[in-house]
């Protein structure tokens, strides 16, 4: 078995199935919390939360989201729970930037998300009444998706229709409007859309028939048409081509617009096209997120154009969106019309080396860059070292580096531990999935050592590594300050490495993944390199010895 077989079948068994474990669950509930209290566009622009009011939300969109998710799940038990995880993490996602541009606040003041309030629809509406006078944000979307039609919609969209209300935000997603329902809301946006700056109408046609669909969100573009809005979130609507047609009206007036997320649509070739051209201007657009959508090359190429003339980009994600070289060189290529770009995600498409290539070229214009998600490209060795040279003389304040599953080995790991030695506000590094073996390991742990006391997790799974590659990476990490947890699963650690990294982490358990997939005969021996066991200290004297540095190329 080759290396690369060997990585596909470990990539492969490490997908976790529902329920997820109560572990997880509070791992996920702390990241959270960490983002919501951490500096990022959402918090620079609406404000960090406390620690506690962040670990209460953080809390309350974990109970939400997996209470959603078990019960999908429930309804179909005789399958494999990929469904019921991917439905939690799209919802923990959804209610996570919800409170990101709610921002900080009293709870009487921001309606704090919490569970309590899904209850009972009477008491949603007494709560949804507080202070009307006052409120911006007018948001329906808590609890259990629902349908919604015209006799509810009365009741429920009440506090928009009282006098001298302040509502410059709203958020109708998580309900199903019907017909009936949309009819109802058509007088009231028209109403309001003078003074409205955001709208989130994402997911809000979920299970409706398409011809149903359709109308309802020609009643919303139209009576939506003129407003001068700063975010536009249609995302989970399943639009295709169709469905953005369908909103044309609202988005041809749009000439303001500084966050447009069209996540989970169904954006295919002809639909990215229509978003090309049914966009008037980009020009003030900050935020364009399309991840998980059936883009391709061709329709990336529609979205370059509109990347190209968004100069001011600061958040830019197409994850999971099918592109290939072709249109990763058209967007690559479209990122250098701008320089104020701060977080790029493009994980899970099929770049390939030319595309990272191409890539590396438009991070030298993007110095304010603090968080880099480039996992499952197909970067390979080539493109990697391509892109983390071009890091390297740029953005100093980076803070997220994510480059999983792209075939990388050991010969890269002297570049990317130069990179990463410069970037001291390191607070997340990603190199699961790759063949960095034992030496990879300790390029990495060298540049570590010295300062990036604000580093907070290291991913390094799936990489081959040994007894001596993850002791030292152990004993490197578990010294940072403020340190949350190291990841080195799926590797194959000998049975006495293992035990010597609990040993590490005897006081901080915590700060240790599972080790449950880790393979302690892949320690054992190797018959081609020598590197058994017994060698074991032989291997680590060398890979200690290790210069560590950067190359050219």
């Amino acid at each position: 078995m080759d290396a690369t077989t060997e990585n596909s079948q470990r990539r492969s068994f490490s997908i976790k199935l529902w329920p997820p474990s109560q572990n997880t669950r509070q791992m996920l509930v702390e990241r959270m919390t960490n983002n919501l209290t951490s500096k990022s566009i959402f918090t620079q622009r609406y404000g960090v939360l406390t620690l506690e009011e962040a670990e209460e939300n953080a809390k309350n969109i974990e109970d939400t989201a997996f209470t959603i998710s078990n019960q999908h799940y429930e309804k179909e038990p005789d399958g494999d729970g990929s469904s019921a995880v991917q439905l939690y993490a799209r919802e923990c996602s959804k209610l996570l930037l919800e409170v990101l541009k709610r921002g900080p606040g009293t709870k009487e003041e921001r309606g704090v998300l919490a569970s309590e309030e899904t209850k009972d629809d009477k008491q949603e509406l007494e709560s949804e009444k507080v202070s009307a006078a006052h409120e911006t944000l007018f948001d329906i979307s808590k609890g259990q998706r629902s349908f919604l039609e015209a006799e509810k919609a009365e009741e429920i969209l009440r506090p928009l229709k009282e006098p001298g209300n302040s509502y410059t935000k709203i958020c109708f997603s998580n309900r199903s409007f019907g017909l009936g329902a949309a009819k109802v809301a058509e007088p009231i946006l028209v109403s309001l859309k003078s003074q409205l700056k955001e709208v989130d109408l994402s997911d809000f046609i979920a299970g409706r028939p398409e011809a149903e669909a359709l109308e309802v969100m020609k009643i919303f573009a139209a009576a939506l048409e003129g407003s001068i809005l700063k975010s536009l979130n249609l995302s989970n609507n399943a639009l295709g081509e169709k469905g953005v047609r369908a909103f044309g009206p609202l988005l041809k007036s749009q000439s303001s617009l500084e966050e447009l997320y069209l996540m989970n649509d169904g954006i295919s070739e002809e639909a990215a096209r229509a978003v090309c051209e049914l966009i008037p201007s980009t020009e003030k657009l900050k935020v364009l997120q399309f991840h998980n959508n059936m883009t391709g090359d061709e329709g990336a190429l529609a979205i370059s154009e509109v990347v190209k003339h968004s100069t001011l980009l600061e958040d830019f994600r197409s994850s999971s969106t099918r592109i290939g070289s072709e249109g990763g060189i058209a967007l690559s290529e479209a990122l250098e019309s701008s320089n104020h770009l701060k977080k790029l995600d493009l994980r899970d498409n099929m770049f390939g080396v030319d595309a990272g290539v191409a890539l590396s070229k438009a991070f030298s214009r993007h110095a304010d860059l603090t968080e880099v998600y480039l996992s499952y490209l197909n970067l390979e060795d080539q493109g990697t070292i391509a892109i983390v040279n071009a890091l390297k003389e740029s953005a100093p304040l980076l803070a997220v580096l994510e480059l999983a599953g792209n075939d990388v080995t050991a010969e890269a790991a002297p570049v990317i531990s130069a990179c990463i030695a410069g970037k001291q506000h390191l607070v997340k590094l990603n190199l699961a999935e790759n063949e960095l073996k034992d030496e990879g390991a300790v390029h990495i742990s060298k540049v570590l050592e010295e300062g990036h006391n604000q580093l907070e997790e290291v991913d390094m799974s799936a990489n081959f590594i040994r007894r001596a590659g993850a002791r030292l990476l152990a004993q490197v990490v578990i010294k940072k300050p403020g340190f949350k947890l190291l990841n080195i699963n799926s590797n194959i650690i000998s049975e006495e490495g293992i035990d010597e990294m609990k040993e590490i982490f005897k006081k901080s358990t915590d700060l240790l993944g599972p080790l449950d997939e880790n393979d302690p005969e892949g320690g054992e021996g190797d018959e081609e390199s020598g590197e058994g066991e017994g060698n074991e200290d032989e291997l680590e004297s060398k890979l200690k010895n290790l210069e560590v540095g950067g190359q050219d190329d």
